[in-house]
């Protein structure tokens, strides 16, 4: 009997220490999972069933569980009972993991919306064009394309092409449709960028201004630009690494605040000398977007009066930390088709409709090279310049996002590619040269 209290004992400690020195770990799984659920089941309107087996279904988010809370508007994950994180879902602003101590009876500013327009046809409004066949586009050919990027191993979940403006194909997975929200994950960035874009068309923001906080004046840090992070060029120090204890998942899955993570980070490199991507700049440029604003209020109105609803991307939810700042890095949502009006902004140089959001010379500055990202990044854009898609155009550009979620912009070609899905493992580039090839120009 004593052998066997010991032996109980061992594994009694044993279980402590793990538990100990994994605890950070359990707890962004445990975060990941509930913040991904409320998100998926509240606000994308998918099943908690579909959920774990489709969006939290792999390692090592599987091993944690989850429960919602219907009547709340909640979510909670856990890790093998051990430790528990609960999210919750805000009409307006979306999911958001909380502490003990978050009140979620506080009344919280909410984002004034635009009301849709659902009777103009795609792209300026929701309804459906009328089909427009092009004499120059082989139809057989870009559907095989298509069809070869939805199978098991690619996880595709939808592909929209706009050609001239007219939707010349559109495919889906099983389970989705034209009105399911996905999440664009960094392709939030480019939202957070354009609004950028936006003020300084306005006159009111200057992008190469330094001294950007105080906790930067006494150091080298005040040389800092707001071009240097929106080229994310600034030299500050950030690890973004979704698969370890980084600095990105602690700011996604710990942080009450996420425009104050990178603040405090020291530098490692010279500015506008050490390209380093971090989603911590980018909501440090949504923090920076909230001191131009008198109020929370104009700041969450803001994104969406300038950009998001001016455009008619009338779905799109741009989710909001503790303190209710948007998590311009990584949390908006949106249908396969507002992603793709997005991308047709910027292959019309900022003009939406007659009216001008930002001029061509944004356009030509944002998919300007970023010094020492080797071609492939501007300002808060993707590019091709250095030939990543060997076989698609050096001039395309795109907003891309973790798992594979990406809208290219070709602007020779007239076109705009978006696709959504669950891993970037998938032959883009084979699909981009087949939608390519099958119009001729």
């Amino acid at each position: 009997m004593k052998s066997f209290k010991r032996i109980l004992l061992l594994i009694v400690i044993a279980l402590g220490i793990a538990i100990y020195y994994n605890y950070p770990k359990l707890n962004i799984l445990a975060g990941y999972s509930a913040k991904n659920t409320a998100s998926s089941v509240f606000l994308a309107g998918r099943s908690l069933e579909f959920t774990d087996a489709n969006d939290n279904n792999f390692s090592p988010i599987n091993v944690t569980s989850d429960e919602i809370n219907i009547e709340e508007k909640s979510a909670t994950g856990s890790v093998y009972g051990l430790l528990k994180r609960k999210a919750v879902y805000r009409e307006g602003l979306g999911a958001v993991l909380i502490t003990n101590d978050f009140d979620i009876t506080k009344p919280q500013p909410i984002p004034k919306r635009s009301t849709p327009d659902n009777n103009t046809p795609f792209p300026y409004g929701n309804a459906d064009h009328k089909d427009t066949i092009f004499s120059n586009i082989d139809y057989k050919k870009l559907n095989e394309t298509i069809d070869t990027i939805f199978n098991d191993r690619n996880q595709t979940r939808s592909v929209i092409v706009a050609y001239k403006d007219k939707i010349i194909a559109e495919k889906y997975d099983t389970g989705f449709t034209k009105e399911s929200k996905q999440l664009g994950w960094s392709m939030t960035k480019s939202i957070t960028g354009t609004l950028f874009g936006i003020l300084k068309c306005q006159g009111k923001i200057d992008i190469q201004q330094s001294n950007l906080f105080p906790e930067w004046e006494n150091d080298e840090r005040k040389k800092i630009t707001i071009h240097n992070l929106l080229q994310m060029n600034s030299g500050l120090e950030w690890e973004e690494d979704y698969n370890t204890i980084s600095d990105v998942t602690k700011m996604l899955f710990l942080e009450k605040d996420m425009t104050k993570v990178q603040i405090n980070k020291p530098l490692v490199g010279k500015p506008n000398e050490t390209w380093n991507y971090s989603s911590g700049t980018t909501n440090l440029l949504s923090g920076i977007l909230r001191t131009k604003f008198n109020t929370q209020q104009e700041y969450l109105d803001f994104w969406y009066s300038a950009l998001i609803d001016k455009i008619g991307m009338n779905s799109m939810i741009v989710e909001t930390d503790m303190s209710n700042h948007y998590v311009g890095s990584s949390y908006a949502w949106a249908t396969t088709r507002d992603w793709a009006k997005f991308g047709l902004l910027y292959l019309h140089n900022g003009e939406w409709n007659g009216e001008h959001l930002f001029d061509k010379d944004w356009v030509d500055y944002a998919t300007k090279p970023t010094p020492t990202s080797d071609g492939s990044y501007g300002a808060q854009i993707w590019l091709n310049a250095g030939g990543k898609f060997p076989d698609a155009p050096k001039n395309m550009y795109s907003f891309n996002g973790y798992k594979g979620q990406n809208v290219f912009i070709l602007p020779d070609q007239d076109l705009v590619v978006v696709r959504t899905g669950l891993t970037k493992n998938a032959d883009v580039n084979s699909l981009l040269k087949g939608i390519v090839n099958s119009i001729k120009h």
